[in-house]
């Protein structure tokens, strides 16, 4: 059984910053990229937000600007994102995603958390 939780979300005035985290667990061979990725209601499609390598090499989407930091501990089987200069733009629920082979799976899955929530008052 593996899963994936993200937390650190909440409620933060425009200009604010924000650390979301994602840890996965569970019976974890190996882990590969991990994400984060968004979603704004009404919109039913998520976002790429940040990504991770194993090694470290991080990408962001264009709407970041400098301002989201994803890092990762593959000791933690974690990784953060660390949001500032929030705008009201960035309420969204956030999403984290790894891809994950188990011992008992040796090809990667994708498992996906189920969301937290983050809210920038204007």
């Amino acid at each position: 059984q593996v899963q994936v939780v993200e937390s650190g979300g909440g409620l933060v005035q425009t200009g604010g910053s924000l650390r979301l985290s994602c840890a996965a667990s569970g019976s974890i061979a190996h882990i590969n990229s991990m994400a984060w990725y968004r979603r704004t209601p009404p919109e039913k499609q998520r976002v790429l937000v940040a990504g991770i390598t194993t090694g470290g090499y991080a990408d962001y989407a264009d709407f970041v600007g400098g301002r989201f930091t994803i890092s990762r501990d593959n000791a933690k089987n974690t990784i953060y994102l660390q949001m500032s200069n929030l705008k009201p733009e960035d309420t969204a629920v956030y999403y984290c995603h790894a891809d994950i082979a188990t011992p008992t799976t040796p090809y990667h899955v994708r498992y996906w958390g189920q969301g937290t929530q983050v809210t920038v008052s204007s």
